[in-house]
């Protein structure tokens, strides 16, 4: 099956940067339509972000409850990241945050899913891992726990449990959603799963 980009005759014309923030950056792009006109589409460009499946030896989850200021409420999610350090592979990235959030590493992992979160006005990809044998581990040197992440708990929930939660409406950050019906899919199917350092 080609997965491949599909060509396509859209051309940018000119790209406005409007702002320039610590995360995130939004341009007002003029495309050029493959039917004659033009159009403004604002974009925002974001740096990617991992998010970590971490299912232990009793078939239970890791979830995290964190406050997320946009929407104004807690949300349940999988230990996850921004890929904003230079030059990390992805996989490492995920390795790095499961150590971080939830003092966990893992002897397998393997590519569940790759998502665009919001492809009609962001470019931001996120990798979803599933992480199994799983282990304590200390957090990493020079990490300090602060802001949001001082008030957030950490939980293990059967993974049947964690999907009827989605369906439910108590999980609903979109990388939860997609690991957790991803994960309980693979364990159900087994399907061929790409390789951990596809893109």
């Amino acid at each position: 099956m080609n997965t491949d980009p599909a060509p396509h005759e859209y051309r940018l014309l000119e790209s406005e940067t409007i702002h320039e923030g610590r995360v995130i950056t939004l341009l007002r792009d003029t495309v050029a339509m493959p039917a004659g006109g033009d159009s403004e589409r604002d974009v925002v460009r974001h740096p990617g972000a991992v998010a970590v499946v971490a299912l232990d030896d009793d078939g239970q989850v890791v979830l995290l409850r964190q406050y997320r200021h946009p929407v104004g409420q807690y949300l349940w999610e999988l230990p996850a990241g921004l890929r904003d350090a230079d030059g990390e592979p992805p996989l490492e990235t995920a390795k790095r945050e499961l150590a971080e959030e939830a003092e966990l590493a893992a002897e397998r992992w393997s590519l569940l899913t790759t998502h665009f979160s919001s492809p009609g006005f962001c470019d931001e990809m996120v990798l979803i891992y599933l992480a199994e044998g799983l282990s304590p581990v200390g957090r990493p040197d020079g990490f300090e726990v602060e802001h949001e992440e001082l008030d957030m708990t950490v939980e293990r929930v059967p993974l049947a449990d964690a999907v009827q939660r989605v369906f439910d409406g108590g999980i609903r950050n979109a990388a939860a959603v997609v690991g957790l019906l991803a994960a309980a899919q693979a364990r159900a199917t087994s399907p061929r799963l790409r390789p951990v350092d596809a893109r």
